[in-house]
């Protein structure tokens, strides 16, 4: 059996025997297909790469059908209940677990970079008192490139690891000045003994009180929705990261792109149209009125169904088991009794579960959020901040990929062939 491709063009009777690999085919080699040898050759056609792989990779699997998500290798479920958000940083950029000692060495050189420069910090105080935090946090760092102008040497290994500490480290006290600004209040500045995300709550929330402590539930709780947002393969924001990257800008400026893309409702938002939806809903005795007008068309079900997934998101499953933890610190939020009469229902109502619509990780995740007192404009922000790891995986993956060249897509053009220029006194309506 062979494993190629025969493709026969019908417009000449011509046939081409194309080479299959990882069951894709190269688009490259449609080119071949012309009418004419002065054809520029068959292009493939995919508004928003519904079906066009744009690189090989080997960080992170999914499988939608059977709602599998692993991290090399490595099950989500598993990394969640006994990982830390670093180590699976680390587990994404170098491909392993690491050691004891390469653990302890990897978290004590980002922490080491948790202060950023004070006259970026002087910069993040000329924003207006109500800009939004990720407006703030994609403008901070950018800027925060022109502070390492070596960073530009992305073909030094040694200068790429310097910036994946630095960006690691900074992008957490990047997005809490931005909420203190937000808020009004001054800066706190790190305190690397606190741990990652316990050094981040630290920053938030500390008012000057004597022995504050952050609640070590609510630490471990952020810890764990860090891991379940690093890395989710090629979505929109990975894949810019990606493409600019692929310019060979520095990884600040890329990553600046990668947020940019994060920032938008379709994306980074979506767990802040699911506490719009729940708002709405007010109440559980609202709830079939509310599922009869989304069957109507009327109305959309938040927080449900996925690109990817046609099976229940594993992050989702894991994200309620955390909102049981946060909510015994915080007390409930009375959304959640709404959200989970709202699942029960649409996962026994045939008109949902034919449409494999399941809860995905942003049904929970601003619940989660609300209750442990951040706003809803910091949401993507608070996706941004572990989605940093994934993105640096990636954009590593990317620059030592010899097979990956400047992101250039192909258009299909439609417009006007060939129009002489007519002088504007001439020109009619």
């Amino acid at each position: 059996m062979k494993n190629t491709l025969t493709i026969t063009d019908n417009r000449t009777g011509k046939t081409y025997e194309i080479p299959i690999e990882h069951d894709s085919i190269r688009a490259i080699d449609l080119r071949q297909i012309k009418v004419n040898d002065d054809d520029f050759g068959m292009l493939s056609y995919d508004p928003a790469y519904l079906n066009t792989a744009s690189c090989k990779s080997t960080i992170t699997f999914i499988d939608g059908g059977k709602g599998i998500l692993r991290y090399r290798g490595y099950p989500i479920e598993q990394l969640a209940e006994k990982s830390s958000y670093l180590e699976v940083a680390y587990l994404l950029i170098y491909d392993k677990l690491p050691t004891a000692d390469e653990l302890a060495h990897w978290e004590e050189r980002i922490m080491h970079h948790t202060y950023i420069h004070e006259s970026l910090a002087r910069m993040m105080r000329t924003f207006r008192y109500d800009a939004h935090p990720m407006g703030m946090l994609i403008s901070t760092l950018a800027a925060a490139g022109t502070f390492h102008p070596e960073a530009r040497n992305v073909g030094d290994p040694a200068v790429r690891q310097k910036q994946i500490y630095r960006i690691l480290g900074k992008l957490p006290t990047i997005a809490a000045f931005a909420y203190r600004m937000r808020i009004g209040r001054p800066f706190n500045y790190p305190d690397s003994t606190r741990g990652y995300t316990g050094n981040f709550l630290y920053m938030l929330d500390h008012m000057n009180e004597q022995d504050y402590e952050v609640n070590p539930v609510l630490a471990r709780a952020l810890d764990i929705l860090f891991i379940l947002h690093a890395d989710h393969e090629q979505n929109c924001s990975t894949s810019t990261m990606r493409s600019v990257g692929s310019s060979r800008v520095d990884p600040f400026s890329a990553m600046a792109a990668a947020a940019a893309a994060l920032y938008g409702p379709l994306h980074g938002g979506a767990n802040e149209a699911v506490l719009r939806m729940l708002n709405e809903i007010g109440d559980v005795k609202n709830i079939p009125a509310y599922i009869e007008r989304v069957k109507k068309g009327e109305m959309r079900l938040m927080g449900f169904g996925h690109r990817v997934y046609k099976n229940y998101d594993p992050r989702a499953k894991i994200i309620k088991k955390v909102a049981k933890d946060v909510f015994e610190v915080t007390g409930s939020n009375p959304l959640i009794d709404i959200a989970l009469e709202l699942e029960h229902i649409a996962l026994n109502d045939e008109y949902f579960v034919k449409r494999k619509l399941y809860p995905n990780v942003d049904f929970y995740s601003g619940i989660i959020y609300q209750a442990m007192g951040f706003p809803v404009d910091m949401f993507p922000v608070l996706f941004a901040i572990p989605r940093a790891s994934g993105w640096l995986a990636q954009w590593k993956e990317m620059i030592k990929d010899p097979e990956q060249r400047i992101s250039r897509p192909r258009q299909l053009y439609l417009g006007e062939g060939y129009r002489d220029y007519v002088p504007i006194d001439q020109r009619t309506e």
